[in-house]
């Protein structure tokens, strides 16, 4: 009976053992899951009409990869979208609070809700639970003020407004393709050619983005998506040099 009581204070103490491993007590019931996340790569560029955002389709849970084929871009209405990452359960929560108010402020008020004023909305309940939530945002959309507008929110629900950006994993490894890429005045093609290749450098050296491509292009008539698979053509694959051989060279080797 001691026994058991301890193991019930175990588990009452779990949320403060964040830096331990917790382990599995079968007897109890309780088995221990790594977060479910969408450890990823973001990408979203403005073009003279509008806005262009593309995506990787991995989520994982640790080193186990849950899913090859997840939507990261969300629909909020139909001029904006807001592309995800961090804990897939935290992005999916806050995509549908923000998009419920968004829905309440433009029927009330019986006008539609700039993006600008929607990042704010993503951006009050990102900064309010920042200690509880692991979510980061883009917010990407059209509306007749300012055109086509991308604004980045970190964790921690700080807000900016970008020519082109990347979020997640894989931003790292594509963040000077993209300053390098992006002018003034790109047409929409140019504008989905780049978006579509820093996805694919991204994944090819990200171990957590990874799956299909899906692009967003969201302009004065609506938001049309596209999807890219590795098997069918137009799908961004990257040519690598050729390895130097790995045995001295006095050992025969047949390439």
């Amino acid at each position: 009976m001691l026994h058991f009581v301890h193991q019930l204070r175990f588990l009452q103490n779990m949320d403060t053992m964040r830096d331990e491993k917790r382990k599995a007590i079968p007897a109890l019931g309780f088995y221990p899951q790594d977060e479910i996340s969408t450890g990823t790569t973001l990408i979203a560029m403005e073009y003279n009409g509008g806005v262009v955002v593309g995506t990787d389709s991995r989520t994982s849970a640790g080193s186990f990869i849950t899913s090859r084929a997840t939507n990261k871009i969300t629909p909020i209405t139909d001029n904006m979208v807001v592309c995800r990452s961090g804990s897939a359960a935290d992005t999916q929560a806050i995509a549908d609070i923000a998009k419920y108010h968004i829905d309440v402020y433009t029927m009330t008020e019986n006008k539609p809700v700039t993006i600008y004023r929607s990042s704010q909305i993503f951006r009050q309940f990102l900064y309010n639970y920042r200690e509880q939530l692991s979510a980061s945002v883009l917010v990407a959309g059209w509306d007749s003020e300012l055109g086509g507008q991308v604004y980045a929110i970190p964790i921690g629900g700080f807000v900016s407004r970008q020519r082109s950006t990347a979020s997640g994993s894989g931003s790292t490894f594509v963040q000077g393709f993209l300053d390098s890429q992006w002018r003034p005045d790109l047409t929409l093609e140019e504008c989905k050619a780049i978006v579509k290749q820093a996805v694919g450098l991204a994944t090819f050296r990200d171990g957590s983005s990874g799956g299909v491509v899906r692009l967003a292009v969201i302009d004065k008539t609506g938001s049309k998506f596209e999807l890219f698979r590795p098997d069918k053509p137009g799908f961004p694959f990257v040519q690598t040099p050729t390895p130097h051989l790995s045995f001295p060279p006095h050992i025969e080797q047949v390439l």
